[in-house]
């Protein structure tokens, strides 16, 4: 005799199409996976932001976000520095009320190039805006505009307890917690000297250089200040990274 089977209940098109729609969801998010393993082995780490941020690579497309990331860390933004082979020692915190220094510390030799005077006193996140605008802008503009690299570069300070333009009211100047720092003249490494004051107005090599640097400087600060923005700026470069966001 024959054997009997139970007859099957047709399946529900809903279910058919649940089945199909987590099928195709599944293949999605493992050629997703697949994709990302791909993007993470081959692609370039500077365009990557889950990659670490290195001093050393080029610029990508990601290296603004990481080193927002890190301006804003105060462990991660150290450990950039040193392993960017920048050489720093640290500054203790000091209690002066509105003057009062944190996060700071003194810059002194390595990828960055010299300060004169050397080893100022600057908060992390302009020790770092320092580091990449000195190898990323200063260097390779030094070297399109004035034929060789950027041996020094002369400041007026970095630190110091005042208001705004010295002024006897008003809010404190970004000065008076180190976190900017006043760029004067660029001394390249056969020992010609381009000044902001005497500089920045030229047609030629030493002018176009100080404006390279200058607009460079605005994808490292949050704020720089030059002589196209008023007079007080006549004979520098101001670099901060307060709460304004100026580049003029």
């Amino acid at each position: 005799m024959p054997r009997r089977f139970p007859k099957l209940k047709p399946v529900p098109a809903e279910t058919l199409a649940l089945a199909g729609a987590w099928t195709a969801l599944v293949d999605v998010a493992i050629a997703s996976l697949l994709l990302l393993i791909a993007v993470d082995a081959f692609a370039p780490p500077q365009d990557l932001p889950w990659k670490p941020l290195r001093l050393d690579q080029p610029v990508g497309m990601a290296t603004a976000i990481k080193f927002g990331r890190a301006a804003g860390d105060p462990a991660q933004c150290r450990k950039v520095l040193a392993d960017g082979g920048v050489s720093f020692v640290e500054e203790p915190d000091r209690d002066f009320g509105d003057c009062a220094t944190e996060n700071t510390v003194r810059i002194r030799d390595g990828a960055a190039v010299a300060l004169a005077p050397a080893a100022p006193v600057v908060t992390c996140p302009v020790a770092l805006g320092y580091a990449f605008w000195s190898r990323h802008v200063v260097q390779p503009a030094a070297e399109a505009e004035l034929g060789e690299p950027i041996s020094r570069i002369e400041h007026y300070g970095s630190y110091a307890c005042r208001n705004i333009y010295g002024r006897a009211e008003g809010r404190r100047s970004e000065h008076a917690t180190a976190n900017a720092l006043d760029v004067a003249a660029f001394r390249t490494a056969s020992g010609r000297r381009v000044s902001v004051v005497g500089d920045f107005r030229d047609e030629g090599s030493n002018g176009r250089f100080l404006r390279r640097v200058r607009d460079g400087g605005c994808d490292w600060f949050r704020a720089v200040l030059s002589p196209d923005y008023n007079a007080a700026h006549r004979d520098h470069f101001h670099l901060d990274f307060g709460r304004y966001s100026l580049c003029r």
